[in-house]
């Protein structure tokens, strides 16, 4: 895709450019496999010596232009789709790091992540070190150890809603000689590019924004193809030598910038499995051609919101960036001065009791496990996506027993904040 198009055409045009007399809309590639003429040219993509398809578990036409869209608006230099958000993230870690491995990772992130790194990857060997996203640098580098592969955080936090500082942490990874994994779900690369702050590896549950209506669920990987592998080849043998699945080639050398990605579609995909199926990815596709325009709105719509919820007198405080006096307003500024997203949290007076009565009464907002689609919708935390933490770790990730998250959809404004005053009321 020409880099010199702006961001709204990307998300039309990138991905999918059809020669002459080819289907002008993405086709769905729904095919297991692919046929060749003799045994010689099966052979070269089975020793990566050729590029092809030959088995969708690890590439597939609909899959690979979806994700070279992402790629492009992310301004990254390879992707990968995975089937979730949750195998992306795991990927993204599990890429780079083995057993004996250790990572340090922001404590304010999506509970099931925080289950992922904390409890799963340990079962693997691979610890993880939690750390306050809003701690200064020198207490920060303190989490690092001798064998620490990679930091990772999110852009916006799901659901305390941190804004996350990217070059700080960007400066903490590259200072110790590892990359920065960053989560950039609620953000969108439409109002954040966390590569342009110095994120190496940006990942994305495409089932929110990116789908934006609630019907495939997906993930990605963005390598920016920016991090030294080699000038740090000890710390990364996966990428810096030979790899005797695949005849002894070093990923680091015979792939360059992508690098990161061919492994994990090598080795990781072929092992594992977690690919997307077309369909879904052709639904994504229809979904990121509109999601320059749909961001907008949940932007708006949740200003308002915001505005209207900070002055209730029901409720008890309200977590938003887009509000001038929130904490990371500042920071809100300078690296999505767009706009962040349509998720915000907030509480109502009277704790979780309260909080739980309040939502039983809305009628347009409903109580579903998803976020960031075009309907509006509602969560309890403590309760729902993160009632397998305990009190401490809740406490710990910002997430409070009357922490509502509330994701604003594409509805019009006033209707949205008519249901928030009649539930509050009631």
């Amino acid at each position: 895709m020409n880099g010199n198009y702006r961001i709204e055409t990307k998300c039309i045009q990138s991905g999918w450019n059809p020669k002459c007399g080819e289907p002008r809309v993405l086709p769905i590639y729904q095919s297991t496999t692919f046929k060749y003429e003799d045994s010689d040219q099966m052979g070269k993509l089975f020793d990566l010596e050729a590029e092809g398809y030959f088995y969708t578990r690890l590439q597939n036409p609909t899959n690979d232009a979806v994700a070279a869209k992402i790629t492009d608006l992310e301004g990254g230099a390879a992707g990968m789709l995975t089937s979730s958000g949750q195998a992306a993230n795991y990927y993204a870690v599990f890429n780079i790091c083995e057993a004996g491995d250790h990572i340090v990772c922001s404590n304010s992130i999506y509970g099931g992540t925080f289950n992922l790194f904390g409890t799963t990857l340990k079962k693997q060997g691979i610890e993880c070190t939690f750390v306050n996203p809003d701690s200064p640098y020198e207490e920060l580098a303190e989490a690092f150890r001798p064998n620490t592969k990679a930091v990772f955080a999110e852009t916006i936090s799901n659901p305390a809603i941190v804004i996350l500082d990217i070059e700080k942490f960007a400066k903490l990874a590259h200072d110790h000689g590892v990359p920065l994994i960053v989560d950039n779900t609620f953000a969108t690369p439409i109002n954040c590019r966390p590569i342009e702050w110095g994120a190496d590896i940006v990942t994305h549950s495409t089932t929110k924004y990116m789908d934006g209506h609630a019907m495939a669920v997906g993930g990605a990987i963005v390598d920016s193809g920016r991090f030294d592998w080699m000038a740090h080849a000890e710390k990364f043998p996966g990428l810096t030598t030979p790899d005797e699945s695949y005849h002894g080639i070093v990923y680091a050398e015979k792939f360059g910038k992508g690098a990161y990605i061919t492994k994990a579609t090598a080795q990781l995909m072929r092992d594992l499995g977690s690919i997307p199926s077309p369909m879904n990815a052709f639904l994504l596709n229809v979904g990121l051609e509109t999601l320059h325009l749909r961001t907008q709105r949940h932007c708006e719509n949740a200003q308002k919101v915001a505005e209207f919820l900070s002055g209730h007198e029901r409720v008890a405080w309200v977590n938003y960036a887009g509000l001038a006096d929130n904490p990371y307003h500042a920071l809100a500024e300078k690296y999505m001065p767009g706009g962040t997203c349509g998720v915000m949290a907030f509480g109502i007076k009277g704790g979780r009791d309260a909080a739980v009565r309040f939502m039983d009464h809305l009628k347009l907002a409903a109580i579903v496990t998803h976020v960031a689609d075009a309907r509006t919708c509602i969560l309890h935390p403590a309760s729902h996506t993160h009632r397998q933490m305990t009190e401490e770790q809740l406490a710990e990730a910002g997430i409070s027993p009357d922490l509502i998250r509330f994701s604003v959809g594409i509805e019009n404004a006033e209707d949205i904040i008519e249901d928030l005053r009649q539930a509050l009321l009631a």
